[in-house]
């Protein structure tokens, strides 16, 4: 009876390990799963880009046009503070000059919002397509980021819609060379200003956790990101001013948020360094 609880226990054991280890896959066959994680992938796009394309009159008038309009709740936060107007469109009626303008721009418009409802399963196919090719300790490290990296993504998106946007467009609507110049803005335009934005700030979002991962190659400290903090200012002033529209307000809106994640990332790199310097040093008690 012993015996078989035994060959019962070194069976169970078996299987664990089998399933634990990865077989080696050869070349073709890593190509063969990437194949297939982008087709998922590109599969998820176009269910969300179709979602959005067939109500993309409601998405543009209630989402994208929205900070346009004296209505959105910036707006209407910054008008308690002005003794001026503060109804109907900030920027009148656009035009869109070409026939397919409007017809290629719904098609980008809706692409763009499929990526970003998307993103989530994105990176959750990118976590897949690497995990079989970690440790045990790396995979439980990494636990977790596919939600922490949406989270920052769209905490950047909604930033920069609800108060980079709004100020941008308020001070671009209102800045004029000479009374003889009449800012009427095209379709096409306004759109790709907004994508542009939003984009960028969910992108730039992602600081803390590209730094983690940097941190974790070693090709970051936190003593060096210190040392470097000036050059970094100067650097997220040149990246503020290349992803917002030229105003100075808008500049400085996405500065303090990029150097509120610098001084995160800091921190980030140090709880990284000290994980590290704790489990190099176990690993020298155990040897000895």
């Amino acid at each position: 009876m012993a015996l078989l609880t035994k060959f019962t226990d070194y069976r169970q054991q078996s299987k664990k390990e089998v399933k634990e280890e990865e077989k080696e896959m050869s070349f073709l066959d890593h190509l063969e799963e990437l194949r297939w994680h982008l087709f998922r992938s590109v599969i998820a796009i176009a269910v969300c880009a179709l979602a959005v394309g067939i109500n993309i009159q409601w998405i543009f008038d209630n989402v994208i046009y929205y900070p346009l309009q004296y209505e959105f709740p910036t707006h209407q936060f910054l008008c308690q503070f002005s003794s001026g107007a503060c109804e109907g469109n900030i920027l009148g009626d656009l035009i869109a000059i070409k026939p397919t303008e409007q017809f290629l721009k719904s098609i980008g418009i809706s692409i763009i919002l499929g990526i970003i409802v998307a993103f989530p399963y994105l990176i959750w196919e990118v976590w897949r397509f690497i995990k079989p090719g970690l440790h045990k300790h790396e995979r439980r490290g990494m636990r977790g980021n596919v939600a922490i990296m949406s989270l920052l993504f769209f905490t950047g998106i909604c930033f920069a819609y609800y108060i980079i946007l709004p100020f941008a467009i308020k001070f671009l609507a209102a800045f004029s060379i000479s009374d003889q110049v009449a800012n009427t803005w095209r379709f096409g335009e306004v759109i790709s200003l907004i994508t542009q934005v939003v984009i960028a700030g969910g992108i730039v979002f992602e600081m803390p956790i590209v730094v983690y991962y940097l941190s974790k190659l070693g090709f970051v400290t936190p003593e060096g990101m210190k040392r470097y903090r000036k050059i970094a200012i100067v650097v997220l002033l040149v990246l503020s001013a290349v992803i917002t529209p030229p105003d100075v307000i808008s500049q400085v809106l996405i500065f303090f948020p990029l150097m509120g994640l610098y001084q995160l990332s800091i921190a980030i790199s140090r709880r990284v360094q000290r994980g590290a310097e704790k489990a190099e040093l176990a690993a020298l008690e155990a040897g000895e």
